[in-house]
């Protein structure tokens, strides 16, 4: 279907100038310069032609075809000239003008009218206060910036018009092709979800980036964003990592789930892969346009240069690939036809006089290894041979396999002939060797994603809702956790001490004494958790304590927790919060009083299903533990899971809850289950 902002059959550029100086004039420049081969439309009242183009006095003398309109007046004209769009049928507008919400109310106020005359017209607008879009096929260029991208496979989406013109200049030379650019701006109408949806269609586009701040709406951008990355690789740069407001909540996991994890937490769910720089998100997609998806995670490095190499290879280990153990037939091979002294061992060595005829039998002999996924190539500066030799060979090589090949021919100076080469054999090349570890592993983590269970599982757990809900009505969490099947120590509640003592005697074993009031989150901040009492002595003594740290805190004391003590057991934390924009997330880590200074925590958008269970366990350093740690024997695992998707299970259930938290949970060795000692809850805070 025909997409007027990328693919118009004519242009009215309202505010165009004769003036080189002036956006007006740059936009027709670049409908021009950039062989945008429909009509264009100057509109300037006080110009008969600009840059030999006929002017129209106003939107309503402009004749067909035009099915876009962008707008470059001063914001308070920008109203009107969008009424005369609307009168004149034109449904497609770009505004360019800024100075509306990102100045101030007055600003916003003007927003709104625009949104207005659209809705009347059934206008559709990209902006106000961004750059335009490019269309590298078409060809058409609705920019003011100079430069065009060389046409390529890589769509962009960008809430910064700065980015996008910088994007614009960096790309020239860099072997990066772009398909469509869009700079969105203030998204009054158009925003981030409906332009993903826009360009995951577009043929041309096999791979999508973008630039954000921040989504619309958190939920529907997930199902958008599923949707696209189940068709094409989605990868992200996320601008203003913000604090959340769960600053002032009261549990670990308010402070620790924040808004920041909580879009780490969606963009994983949905497939997005999270750069951490501009250069790093567009080499991923340049790999990822280029190049096959490795089926695993070993990789073989070629190189001439031994330093390089060990740098190459700490990277990959690392970001957690391995250095794949080649067969020793390979290794025969190798050592048949290289020199003597040549490595014949992961790295491959080939020694720096050896020319491009030794790198093809070598890459040759990796590429066919079955034990390797996937070649990265090295070429320290040399004067042996000329790159572009290298180039030739390693682009033949690779194109005969279908594993993925990473160059490094390292230098600028005497690099650039080759670097044209290997853009036209679509091998990708990284400027230092080390880089090829971010790139190998951002394409492992899409196959991993693409072949990870995404099916939307309910969680199996029957419970009586009625009870429940009374248990919510009255925050009586434990009871709640009790229901969903999270199982607890013996524990008593005693408001007097002669009730403490006298409950604590129906306790086996060790007894754990904890604060009760509503005014103290962290009760052993203030010393008011006491453990492994035995006796009334020990029990007087710790209600005494308790009872004075809590009156120097200035707090209330309903009474005492009187809990069994559990021995054999690795505490951990599991909790969830309700996030702004995407809902019920889980949080699980190492637990404790330590656990917001440790912060072994992983963030998951709450799971459906014991795969995302166990990713989100695996996560952190206390998944691993519990697998089994040096003397530590292994934890269980399953009934861990169970709690984690009980939690999960009460987040979809009652939407008012908007954090619960059992900190700790105390994980006993494999089929001896899982006890929670502490739990805290929230509900209806207001984000």
């Amino acid at each position: 279907m025909n997409n007027p902002f990328f693919s118009p059959k004519g242009v009215a550029v309202i505010g165009a100038s004769q003036d080189a100086h002036k956006l007006g004039y740059g936009v027709i420049r670049n409908l021009l310069q950039y062989r945008y081969k429909g009509e264009i439309y100057p509109v300037n009242k006080s110009a008969y032609e600009i840059q030999g183009l006929t002017c129209f006095e106003s939107v309503e003398k402009v004749p067909d075809p035009v099915d876009l309109a962008i707008i470059i007046v001063p914001a308070n004209a920008v109203a009107g000239v969008l009424e005369e769009c609307g009168e004149r049928g034109i449904k497609y507008v770009i505004i360019v003008t800024g100075g509306f919400s990102e100045t101030g109310p007055e600003g916003k106020k003007m927003e709104e009218e625009l949104i207005e005359v659209a809705g009347r017209y059934d206008i559709r607008m990209v902006g106000p206060n961004c750059i335009g879009t490019i269309d590298t096929h078409t060809p058409v260029n609705t920019t003011f910036v100079v430069g065009m991208p060389e046409p390529g496979e890589i769509g962009f989406i960008s809430h910064s018009g700065a980015m996008v013109a910088a994007i614009i200049d960096w790309a020239e030379g860099s072997g990066i092709g772009f398909s469509r650019i869009a700079s969105l701006g203030n998204q009054i109408d158009v925003n981030e979800i409906e332009m993903t949806k826009t360009i995951a269609k577009d043929p041309k586009t096999k791979v999508i980036t973008a630039y954000i701040e921040g989504v619309s709406n958190g939920l529907e951008f997930m199902e958008t964003a599923i949707e696209a990355a189940l068709k094409k690789p989605f990868l992200m740069l996320k601008g203003g990592h913000g604090e959340s407001g769960a600053k002032a909540v009261a549990s670990h996991t308010g402070a620790l789930a924040g808004s920041s994890e909580a879009y780490h937490a969606a963009f994983k769910h949905c497939g997005i892969q999270e750069a951490h720089t501009v250069e790093e998100m567009f080499e991923w997609a340049r790999a990822m346009a280029w190049q096959p998806l490795p089926k695993g995670k070993r990789v073989a490095v070629l190189t001439n240069a031994g330093g390089p190499a060990i740098l190459a290879v700490d990277a990959l280990e690392q970001a957690g690939l391995e250095i794949a153990r080649l067969t020793q037939k390979t290794k025969d091979y190798l050592t048949s036809r290289l020199p003597k002294a040549a490595s014949v061992n992961n790295p491959v060595d080939v020694l720096a006089g050896s020319g491009p005829a030794t790198y093809t039998l070598a890459l040759e002999a990796l590429l066919t290894d079955e034990h390797v996924d996937a070649v990265v190539v090295i070429q320290a500066p040399q004067d042996w041979f000329l790159p572009v030799s290298l180039a030739e060979v390693v682009g033949e090589v690779a194109g005969a396999h279908q594993k993925p090949v990473i160059t490094s021919i390292m230098g600028r100076a005497s690099v650039g002939d080759a670097l044209k080469i290997l853009q036209k054999r679509r091998i990708p090349n990284v400027a230092f060797p080390e880089r090829s570890a971010s790139v190998l592993s951002a394409m492992i983590a899409r196959r991993e994603w693409l072949e990870s269970d995404k099916a939307p599982e309910s969680v199996n757990i029957e419970i009586n809702l009625k009870t429940a809900s009374d248990a919510v009505a009255q925050k009586d969490w434990t009871e709640l956790l009790k229901l969903y099947g999270v199982r607890f120590p013996q524990q008593r509640i005693a408001s007097t001490l002669s009730e403490a003592i006298d409950e604590a005697s129906k306790i086996n074993g060790g007894v754990a004494m904890k604060l009760v009031s509503d005014e103290v989150s962290h009760k052993s901040d203030i010393g008011g958790v006491k453990l492994n009492l035995k006796g009334e002595t020990a029990i007087r003594k710790a209600w005494e304590e308790i009872a004075e740290g809590t009156v120097k805190a200035g707090a209330g004391m309903k009474g005492v927790l009187l809990q069994e003590m559990i021995s054999s057991a690795r505490e951990v934390i599991v909790g969830m919060v309700r996030d702004e924009q995407f809902g019920a997330t889980v949080l699980f880590g190492t637990g404790g009083t330590d656990v917001e200074l440790i912060k072994d925590v992983h963030t998951a958008i709450a799971p459906k299903n014991r795969e995302q269970v166990q990713r989100l366990i695996n996560a952190t350093k206390a998944g691993v533990k519990l697998k089994g740690w040096r003397n530590l024997p292994p934890g269980d695992s399953e009934a861990l899971t169970g709690v984690i998707l009980a939690l999960s299970k009460i987040a979809y259930d009652f939407p008012e809850i908007t954090e619960l938290e059992i900190n700790p949970l105390c994980v006993l060795p494999k089929g001896e289950g899982v006890y929670a000692l502490d739990v805290r809850g929230d509900m209806n805070r207001k984000f």
